[in-house]
């Protein structure tokens, strides 16, 4: 662990992984064979979404005009829409939801209050960049989940998260105070470390750590650079 600036909680350093050549031709690689069993992923999954939602709320609660206010309100309801579905797949499997979920919540409250902001517009970074990442990552671990019970949970991971209208209001924060721009990019790296560790505990490795970090590996240099693109669009460095 690394403490990166004064903040409660530990800081994390973000995972280095080997360079990829871009000369390489790109293989989808993915994570089926470490798909953990479909309750375990549905639980898990579940609660992530309903965390990004009290997040959301949150900056919603301090957020510094009625417009944002507004905004966040909508992302909120995607949110909560994609938590929801999840969900009823669980009731699909003749489960109910608060005892799948249980087992998980000690780990993913701590991971929230890891990457809980300081202030607003930390908030509003951490809904854009830990929702997108796990989204991604979810979706290719969806891969391994039963054939019908796969198509359906990837539907709804891949329901609009209104992700965009959180980049837009972040790149207008930008606009008004530059300053605030090293500040939020450092959170950003901060933020996908943490993220990838909850991600990674989501795994059910196999016996062979050697095929199995062969397989993570590709996976998650895709992950970070669609986290790259995600801070790009935002006009920060990743």
């Amino acid at each position: 662990m690394v403490k990166w600036i004064s903040r409660t909680g530990k800081r994390v350093e973000v995972p280095r992984l080997r360079p990829r050549s871009e000369s390489l031709p790109v293989t989808k690689v993915d994570l089926a064979d470490l798909t953990p069993d479909l309750l375990t992923f549905l639980g898990k999954a579940a609660y992530l979404q309903l965390t990004t939602f009290e997040t959301l709320g949150r900056a919603m609660s301090s957020a510094p005009t009625t417009e944002a206010k507004e905004l966040l309100s909508h992302v909120a309801a995607l949110s909560l829409a994609k938590h929801h579905g999840l969900t009823a797949e669980i009731r699909r499997h003749g489960e109910e939801p608060g005892r799948v979920m249980e087992p998980f919540t000690d780990a993913i409250d701590a991971y929230q209050r890891s990457t809980q902001g300081g202030d607003w517009f930390e908030e509003l970074v951490a809904c854009h960049i830990t929702a997108g990442f796990l989204d991604d990552f979810f979706i290719r671990l969806a891969a391994g989940l039963p054939t019908d019970y796969s198509s359906r949970v990837t539907a709804v991971l891949r329901a609009d998260s209104g992700a965009e209208m959180l980049a837009e209001e972040i790149r207008v924060v930008i606009d008004k105070d530059e300053k605030i721009a090293s500040r939020l990019a450092m959170w950003g790296r901060r933020l996908v470390g943490d993220t990838m560790l909850i991600a990674r505990s989501t795994l059910a490795p196999t016996s062979n750590t050697v095929s199995d970090e062969a397989r993570i590996e590709p996976v998650f240099t895709e992950l970070i650079a669609a986290h790259t693109r995600r801070m790009d669009g935002l006009g920060l460095t990743a």
